[in-house]
């Protein structure tokens, strides 16, 4: 019997992207879905637990324990520290071990064996800073878009998980061509023309991909942002005046991969709103709007995860898809630093 090795050599860049570039906030799981236990997730290639203490505090380490890799997220809070279900060994939210109680003072104690995840919450949902350092002491603040900081502005969370990997829905979300075909029988966006010619505008810490003399009329534009040690994309939505007060409905989106292919989805829905006209868009927006956004954003959903997991490797991309090759060699290139910056 013949044998044979076959050794596949993995793009390291691409490997880079399919982890979630370093040095970055990620939302990874919205705020309410931790609660009274711990909770496991897998998020940037690694499997972490999340837990509040007394306070309310979230904390996060590698849902693994050192002695034995039992995971920690099925262990007995005890305030900033988990004990291990398998075999009582307590793990402080540094990631330090602080007591053994099968071997009291042996080595084990006193490490700090296990990986420790920063992590803070704002705008409903849970941030999560995809360090280099393993034992990074102080992360950069995380800085937020004004639509989802500003008393200005109000906001819903859109959560959801797609079965893809996440770049397929930056390419989605950097692609307002789209919505005049897979979204054309929305209360938003039928109106407009189905061809059109785009342009690339730079910004500081962005660009914006946009249609050429269309504005408020549909899905016109799309921006990436790179400020706050997150990327963020932003997008408007014209209403008619029966979508309440505010002006333009803007969406501003974050991701991160879970499993492979599997991608969690962050949208969040926001208005330029104060006051009685506050009241009346949150009103209108649960009781009217909310549906209708999410039956677009099922059409999204069904489009993208229906496509091949190598689809864009066998693409025939024109004009159109100019923000879409832009923003990929963007990635591309932060990757390749960060790779560089690595093996300096």
């Amino acid at each position: 019997m013949n044998t044979h090795t076959v050794n596949v050599m993995l793009d390291p860049v691409d490997h880079a992207l399919e982890q979630g570039l370093k040095d970055l906030w990620f939302p990874v799981l919205p705020s309410s879905h931790v609660k009274a236990n711990p909770v496991s997730i897998r998020r940037l290639g690694r499997k972490i637990a999340l837990w509040r203490d007394q306070t309310g505090t979230l904390h996060a380490l590698e849902d693994h324990c050192p002695h034995r890799g039992a995971p920690l997220s099925l262990g007995v809070i005890l305030g900033d520290r988990i004990a291990c279900p398998y075999h009582g060994v307590e793990v402080r939210q540094d990631g330090t071990v602080t007591r053994v109680p099968g071997s009291p003072g042996c080595k084990l104690e006193g490490s700090r064996a296990t990986r420790r995840f920063h992590v803070t919450e704002a705008a409903g949902a849970i941030f999560l800073f995809n360090a280099t350092e393993p034992h990074l002491a102080t992360p950069p603040a995380l800085q937020l878009p004004e639509e989802l900081t500003s008393p200005e502005w109000s906001s819903f969370l859109c959560y959801v998980e797609w079965g893809c990997d996440y770049r397929y829905v930056i390419d989605n979300v950097m692609d307002p061509m789209h919505g005049a075909y897979l979204h054309k029988q929305s209360h938003t966006m039928s109106e407009g023309e189905i061809s059109a010619d785009f342009q690339v505008r730079d910004l500081p810490g962005g660009f914006i991909f946009e249609k050429k003399g269309q504005r408020d009329v549909n899905f016109d534009w799309t921006e990436w942002r790179e400020s706050g040690n997150i990327h963020t994309m932003r997008l408007e939505i014209p209403y008619p005046k029966t979508g309440g007060p505010g002006g333009n409905f803007t969406i501003i989106g974050a991701f991160a991969p879970a499993e492979k292919n599997v991608s969690e989805v962050f949208f969040w829905r926001c208005r330029k709103v104060q006051g009685w006209q506050r009241d009346t868009w949150r009103f209108l927006y649960k009781n009217r709007l909310e549906e209708r956004h999410w039956n677009v954003l099922e059409q999204d959903r069904v489009a993208v995860e229906a496509m091949e997991p190598d689809a864009n490797h066998r693409e025939f991309l024109y004009a159109h898809d100019t923000g879409i090759v832009r923003l990929r060699r963007r990635l591309k290139a932060l990757a390749q630093a960060q790779l560089d910056k690595a093996t300096a």
